[in-house]
């Protein structure tokens, strides 16, 4: 049986070590450190001590953090595997850009750790064919060899950079998408013209606009995790000869919602009953400056 770390286990990581645990493995993972929600997510998997332990434990980790963390992850996980005197396969699969991949390969080599490069595609794997993991590096076949429930990996080359490549632009459409609807509601509410703009935009997405309240609930939850990974789609396009500007403002956008009163509320808080008109007063609002 191979044993997979998760680090860490928040509300993707967990659902990731669901998902494996299900197919078979013997998941773990460490709390040490970790907010009572991460606490109450994890519950499911095997909690161990401290990170030196899962990496001493795993033939494979998983580093499944806010992008703003993996450079400073992946050195922790080089640190205990020196420590323990182990060789696991390491793959990163957080929102970061080619560029930010390498930096992280660098740490991870550094300890002689074979490195994989991920991205993940989709929500929390609850269900079949909502998620994939796209992997490359000369080992993703190790990773893409698992089964697990709910979750598919694809292996899309040998190269480190190609999967964090294609999250970078499949974020920068999904996450732009949602920066600018939630930009459009929340002009026209102060326009008063909220019930028109609704109107017009339901004729060809209507779709999005029904789920309207539980989409911005759910970005605003998520918002102060965005403002890294906007920068990294930035720096990615500015790596190819592309302006930055764009989403150095969807950035700048995201910062702004993180600091909203519907940012203070966690994804599982999101109220189902609410209605567009509280969520977007609840957005208007400042929690902390």
């Amino acid at each position: 049986m191979t044993t997979i770390g998760i680090v860490s286990p928040g509300a993707m990581g967990a659902a990731v070590g669901r998902a494996l645990r299900a197919g078979g493995s013997r998941v773990v993972a460490t709390v040490d450190g970790r907010s009572e929600r991460t606490a109450h997510l994890a519950a499911s998997l095997e909690l161990l001590p401290t990170l030196d332990d899962v990496v001493g434990a795993a033939d494979i980790v998983l580093s499944i953090v806010p992008p703003r963390d993996a450079v400073e992850v992946a050195a922790a996980i080089a640190a205990s595997a020196n420590r323990r005197a182990v060789r696991p396969v390491v793959a990163d699969l957080n929102a970061i850009a080619p560029t930010t991949m390498e930096t992280v390969a660098i740490r991870l080599r550094e300890a002689r750790l074979a490195v994989v490069d991920g991205s993940i595609s989709g929500p929390p794997p609850h269900a079949a064919g909502t998620t994939i993991v796209y992997l490359s590096g000369s080992e993703a076949g190790r990773i893409a060899s698992l089964e697990p429930r709910w979750l598919e990996f694809r292996v899309v080359g040998e190269t480190v950079g190609m999967a964090s490549a294609i999250k970078m632009s499949t974020a920068s459409f999904y996450k732009g998408q949602a920066a600018i609807f939630l930009q459009a509601l929340r002009a026209a509410e102060a326009n008063r013209v909220l019930e028109v703009v609704l109107d017009d935009l339901r004729r060809h997405y209507p779709e999005l606009v029904d789920d309207a309240p539980r989409l911005l609930q759910n970005v605003a939850a998520k918002s102060g995790r965005f403002v890294a990974e906007m920068h990294e789609i930035a720096a990615t396009q500015e790596q190819v000869g592309l302006t930055p500007d764009l989403f150095t403002a969807v950035a700048t956008v995201y910062l702004e919602l993180s600091r909203s009163e519907a940012a203070s509320r966690s994804p599982e808080q999101a109220d189902p009953e609410a209605s567009l008109e509280d969520v977007l007063g609840a957005l208007s609002k400042t929690a902390h400056p």
